[in-house]
């Protein structure tokens, strides 16, 4: 494995969880999978010193408390959490959520698919991308 550092997964959708999870295993991505169902939770989790840093955020825009676009306008103003990739996957298909998120930085936005081997289809790519599989 490239390196063993966790994907933040920020969704509040419990199926969409399970399907990221599903995916990740499916493609033999052994990274440990954090799970945040805001943007107030993740924020906690990565200003919390003990824990590791991620090697990647997938992020949600659409969750309570605190939206992906009011958690992107915070973590992209921190000299050390800025650096951090995020790929927004999201069912939101608004021009304007679009614009905004790559305004901010993001590396990637993928309006999720409601099938499975699509799903997969979608993670593999992200992790060719990042390299998050072991390589051989």
């Amino acid at each position: 494995m490239k390196n063993n550092n966790p994907i933040l997964l920020l969704e509040d959708d419990q199926i969409d969880v399970m399907s990221v999870k599903r995916a990740l295993k499916e493609l033999k991505i052994t990274n440990p999978i954090i799970v945040c169902e805001n943007g107030e939770e993740g924020l906690e989790y990565l200003n919390n010193a003990r824990n590791k840093r991620p090697c990647l955020i997938l992020l949600d825009i659409n969750m309570p408390r605190m939206n992906g676009i009011e958690f992107l306008r915070i973590i992209k103003q921190n000299k050390q959490l800025k650096v951090l990739p995020v790929v927004v996957l999201t069912s939101s298909k608004e021009e304007q959520d679009k614009l905004e998120t790559f305004g901010l930085g993001i590396c990637g936005y993928i309006i999720k698919p409601t099938d499975s081997k699509a799903f997969i289809g979608i993670l593999h790519i992200i992790d060719i991308y990042w390299t998050l599989s072991e390589q051989p």
